[in-house]
């Protein structure tokens, strides 16, 4: 039975899913970067099926997605030609790409309203029937509602100032749930507050529906939580953390203004008191943008401690990555468990899975975990529901 996947914002995350997961369909991948490839669960990899794309590039939208990969990554990788049959929609922009070198135009400039915008993705929603929203597109602004109606409000009066795409695409697909009774995933990968925004938790639990997030955590967020888990674990006092990323997609392009640093920075730095237990002083963000360095980012760490004796250790790491496709790995994954949950009627957030794949997992005042506990937690949760079959 095929899982239908809509993805929101067609940029380098969501085209290296796109054509990942048409590869690894074709046979000529394996799913390396898949965390649970290697587990039997209800829906194999094959079952994901792409059915819809929304952007607000004017160099994306009406095009197909095999257009905007081969521009994006044809130069490294083969692009897949089922590719073709997935046009880019015009989505929600709300601002979401304000500051940034491209042209765009949203849903709600060209119908005049937001909520007029919203009404217009749920009609597409009916048309390409959903089982998982997936929210992959570039750090917003955001700032979580905690109150179903401040939410209507804000999208009544269309306050555009207060209102950001992410909540407006997450509300789209609470009412499409709503209206035909088909339960949804929305998979929020960027730092907006879904998973951890009360407002949104609450409406996905009345539609029988689930929210995961937020904020994707690849690369050197779950290193260093695992990291402060080993400090954690054999009582040695951290002095100090130092953690910084600089990279040349547009992600990083986005993270030169200062509203959408802040919210990758406050994802980020969350895990320090939850997993040590006290805040240690830290530095923990996004650092710069030097395009050349493309979407392999530069990573380096350094952590100091004390230890027996009253003795100083130090740890330092450097290391390349490649950004987009450490998240879009996930992505494989988060559908599958996303539908499958649905399936056991798990509702509003599920916190296990959060914990291992998110920076900031929901609900609002959940702790970060090491990933290495989190992982291990995540397995048992998913084997008591039956989602992960034993051999």
């Amino acid at each position: 039975m095929a899982v239908r996947v809509v993805i929101v914002g067609q940029g380098l995350v969501a085209t290296h899913f796109a054509v990942g997961l048409e590869r690894i369909k074709a046979g000529e991948l394996e799913p390396y970067g898949v965390p649970l490839a290697r587990y039997k669960l209800p829906y194999r990899i094959e079952d994901l099926e792409i059915v819809g794309s929304y952007d607000v590039d004017e160099e994306k939208v009406g095009r197909s997605v095999y257009e905007v990969a081969r521009r994006l990554v044809g130069d490294i990788l083969p692009v897949p030609e089922t590719l073709k049959e997935i046009v880019v929609r015009r989505g929600i922009h709300l601002g979401s790409m304000v500051g940034l070198p491209f042209k765009v135009k949203g849903l709600e400039e060209e119908l005049g309203s937001t909520k007029a915008a919203i009404e217009r993705l749920v009609d597409e929603f009916k048309e390409m029937r959903p089982d998982v929203v997936i929210n992959a597109a570039t750090t917003e602004p955001a700032r979580a509602f905690n109150s179903v109606d401040a939410l209507l409000e804000a999208i009544e009066r269309d306050d555009r100032d207060r209102l950001s795409a992410s909540h407006a695409y997450a509300y789209a697909a609470y009412l499409y749930a709503k209206e035909t009774g088909r339960k949804v995933v929305f998979v929020n990968v960027i730092p907006s507050p879904l998973a951890r925004d009360d407002a949104i938790v609450a409406l996905y639990e009345k539609a029988a529906s689930l929210v995961l997030g937020d904020d994707g955590a690849t690369g050197a967020t779950p290193l260093t939580a695992d990291l402060l888990e080993h400090m954690a674990e054999r009582n040695r006092y951290v002095l100090s953390i130092a953690q910084f990323n600089i990279g040349g997609n547009t992600d990083f392009l986005a993270l030169t203004v200062p509203e959408r640093n802040k919210m990758k920075e406050e994802t980020k730095s969350s895990v320090v008191k939850d997993i040590l237990g006290y805040d240690a002083p830290h530095y923990i963000k996004p650092t710069g943008y030097l395009e050349p360095l493309g979407d392999k980012k530069f990573v380096s760490m350094h952590i100091w401690w004390k230890t027996f004796n009253g003795l100083e250790d130090e740890l330092v790491v450097n290391m390349r990555i490649n950004d987009s496709p450490a998240l879009a790995g996930l992505l494989v994954d988060l559908a599958r468990i996303g539908k499958a949950l649905l399936d056991r009627d798990v509702k509003g957030t599920a916190y296990p899975v959060n914990a291992f794949f998110m920076k900031d997992p929901g609900p609002r005042g959940s702790r970060n975990k090491a990933r290495i506990r989190a992982y291990y937690d995540m397995l048992q949760y998913l084997r008591e529901l039956g989602v992960i079959e034993e051999s």
